[in-house]
């Protein structure tokens, strides 16, 4: 049933389509984020739905679509850099098999973000990108709140719908998505249009912001809970009130805590004995180990190259005894084939230290100009009061990411390049404007005679 429902919703946005090409972006957008395939039973996992979408979006732009105002920045340029450099070690990768599976999913990501930037033409399309995206997470993000607040969830135990676990369906990564989403609800609060926020539309916000704070306590995830401290930090810095804000929070917090699950708490508390903690643990032996490879392979291995590795780490556990005494337990553990739980080690490994290079680059480049259009729109003209904390929102996203991507392989996350994409939209359509009202013409046009 639900492959059929999904069918007609296909249909209706593929036929509005026709006439208004940019709804087979947002349509792609959806598939790309949630993966409806993965809920269905038999139709759609045999269409290649991603790749009809993507090809209709980019078909609609070039015959129907208005082209007269398209900007290209150079991080379009950049990210098709990247794309050139993945395919390279794709073709040279240390597991071919595996790599070019890896691969029919990131090129497809890595395109779509330096395609999408030439759509976003106009403030509605911008906007609307940005709310498909949410509501796309959201239909997880609302799944994973109400099994928290009913199971109250645990490390590995949260079923957001599928029993799968890669994309936004993996816990950290939905975890990070859904608190680095958070100031882009936020902004729909105060200046979206697509839904005016009157009280119904502020009320779901807030309902989807409560969520997105729960789904971290859900999926019992160490990253969320960073996640959560670098967002409380990013909007100190858009507050009025800060002693107010600083407040506010400390109160919350401190109701908060004693509904915290124990599983939650539990999780948390590994953090100062990550020694003992056979996760922590392995990620610091195999990004050791990834080091170690770059340096004899400064190109990368290619996707995947993971596979290769073999790692010794140390456990230490500490165990109370009587008296005031504690025993110290030590053990040698021996493992293989261990993901790089790090986006900044999956880029070193896979694609070397050029494709570091490069990713780093686009990411910082990224945050770098929404910080120049915060400081440029802080004090607007009539009309231009949402871009500085559009600009903000998105920049407060990205920075999450990058942290989160600390302890996550998610370099080539779609959402997140997605983000990129609205990002890069929103500068070219702020250089459009400025040079539409900077311009003016060499001649006084003439008067006529009486």
């Amino acid at each position: 049933m639900r492959d059929y429902a999904f069918v007609l919703f296909l249909f209706a946005f593929f036929g509005l389509g026709f006439r208004k090409p940019f709804l087979f972006v947002l349509v792609y957008a959806y598939i790309d984020i949630v993966s409806p395939q993965r809920l269905t039973y038999l139709l759609l996992n045999s269409l290649p739905i991603s790749m009809m979408a993507a090809a209709l979006a980019l078909l609609g732009w070039l015959a129907i679509d208005d082209k007269r105002d398209v900007r290209v920045a150079p991080r379009q340029f950049l990210i098709l850099l990247l794309l050139g450099y993945c395919w390279y070690t794709t073709m040279h990768a240390d597991f071919p098999v595996e790599a070019r599976d890896k691969w029919d999913w990131v090129w497809k990501a890595l395109a779509f973000a330096a395609f999408l930037p030439l759509t976003l033409r106009t403030k509605l399309r911008i906007e609307a990108l940005l709310l498909f995206m949410i509501l796309s997470a959201s239909s997880i993000i609302i799944v994973g709140g109400i099994k928290t607040i009913l199971s109250g969830g645990g490390y590995g135990e949260l079923n957001l719908m599928v029993a799968n676990n890669s994309g936004l369906y993996e816990g950290s990564t939905i975890s990070m998505v859904a608190i680095a989403i958070i100031p882009l609800i936020l902004w729909f609060t105060r200046y979206g249009t697509i839904f005016p926020p009157d009280w119904k539309v502020k009320s779901f916000a807030y309902a989807l912001v409560f969520a997105c704070l729960l789904i971290p306590i859900g999926t019992s995830t160490r990253t969320g809970l960073l996640c959560i401290v670098l967002l409380a930090v990013l909007m100190l810095r858009d507050t009025r009130r800060k002693f107010v804000y600083l407040g506010a929070l400390g109160a919350v917090a401190l109701v908060a805590v004693p509904f915290l699950p124990s599983a939650f708490t539990e999780r948390m508390g590994t953090i100062k004995t990550y020694q003992a903690d056979a996760s922590a643990s392995t990620r610091l032996a195999v990004w050791q180990w990834t080091m170690d490879y770059a340096k004899a392979h400064p190109l990368g291995g290619g996707f995947e190259a993971y596979r290769q590795n073999h790692i010794r780490y140390e456990k230490v556990a500490v165990e109370s005894e009587g008296g005031g005494n504690a025993k110290v337990d030590r053990s040698l553990e021996v493992d293989s084939a261990r993901a790089y739980h790090s986006a900044y080690f999956e880029m070193l490994g896979e694609q070397g230290y050029p494709g570091l290079a490069l990713w780093l680059l686009l990411n910082l480049a990224g945050i770098f100009r929404m910080e120049v259009l915060r400081q440029r729109y802080r004090k607007p003209e009539p009309g231009q009061e949402w871009i500085a904390p559009l600009a903000s929102a998105l920049q407060s996203g990205h920075l999450i990411y990058m942290l989160g991507g600390t302890f996550i392989a998610i370099a080539f996350q779609p959402f997140i390049y997605m983000l990129i994409g609205a990002q890069i939209g929103l500068d070219t359509y702020c250089a459009r404007k400025r040079a539409e009202t900077s311009w003016r013409p060499l001649r006084k046009p003439r008067v006529a005679a009486a």
